[in-house]
């Protein structure tokens, strides 16, 4: 039994965005301090701090502007465990985590480097960001979040 394909109409098309966005000073800081080695998040009006820091207040609405330097340590929450492919932030299979940074609600999603090892990771591991060596301001300056007791 053979099958015939409708060929149809066709043409070619491009899918583009034509613009640029500028970062704003919320997203803007947080990138140039990402360059610095220094995490920053915004403090909302009900008195919490969210990272990474969005314009706006995730439960409120409100537009945010204060910013607070934090430590670049925190804690897992969840993570899923992924084959390693050219690209990856890291050299070997990792784990995508939500890393509930000290002193924020919600969490930061990045890349977890446990070494190859998934056996590593557990709810309320420990961990501390990893710097790139050479940092542009930009999201890939924060290269991964690793366990706070590995050696430097």
């Amino acid at each position: 039994m053979s099958a015939e394909v409708d060929e149809g109409l066709r043409a070619p098309y491009e899918i583009e965005f034509p613009f640029e966005r500028t970062v704003g000073p919320v997203v803007g800081t947080f990138l140039a301090g990402l360059r610095e080695k220094r995490l920053f998040g915004a403090r909302t009006e009900r008195g919490t701090v969210v990272c990474p820091p969005p314009e706006f207040d995730p439960v409120t609405g409100k537009e945010l502007g204060e910013l607070v330097e934090l430590k670049p340590v925190g804690a897992v929450e969840s993570w899923t465990w992924v084959r390693h492919r050219a690209g990856d932030p890291v050299d070997a299979d990792f784990a995508w985590a939500l890393i509930a940074v000290d002193g924020t609600e919600g969490t930061f999603f990045h890349a977890l480097d446990v070494g190859g090892d998934p056996a590593r990771i557990r709810r309320g591991l420990r961990v501390r960001a990893r710097w790139a060596e050479e940092r542009r301001g930009e999201m890939s300056d924060l290269r991964c979040f690793e366990p706070e007791d590995d050696d430097e």
